[in-house]
């Protein structure tokens, strides 16, 4: 199974859209994504996982580490519309209170 990342840059704001399953062999993936934004001086990103049927351990620590980069440099990672199977590994790993986690890409973007 793959993984498609598209990203749409928004006045404050890279939106990142997620369509797929975040496992071991497409984590990576993910991380590169986020990397780029990040190094490219995105410091606000939200992940939109909508599409997200899956996310593993591996999937989780990308985000994680995505969100530490950016809060040094003073920004921030939101995540949006966690598909429920998401949203319960979410809950399971104690992530739902380390990411500020919005219903919709629009209230997600809109604060920052």
């Amino acid at each position: 199974m793959s993984i498609e990342i598209s990203i749409k840059k928004m006045n404050r704001v890279d939106l990142l859209i997620v369509v797929g399953r975040v496992d071991s062999t497409t984590a990576s993936e993910l991380g590169d994504k986020l990397d780029k934004q990040i190094s490219a001086g995105t410091v606000n990103l939200v992940v939109d996982l909508a599409g997200a049927e899956y996310m593993s351990s591996a999937g989780l620590r990308e985000l994680v580490g995505a969100l530490k980069r950016v809060k040094k440099d003073g920004g921030d990672l939101r995540l949006s519309s966690p598909s429920e199977r998401v949203q319960e590994v979410l809950e399971l790993a104690g992530l739902n209170s380390v990411f500020e986690i919005y219903d919709d890409q629009v209230t997600a973007v809109g604060s920052f």
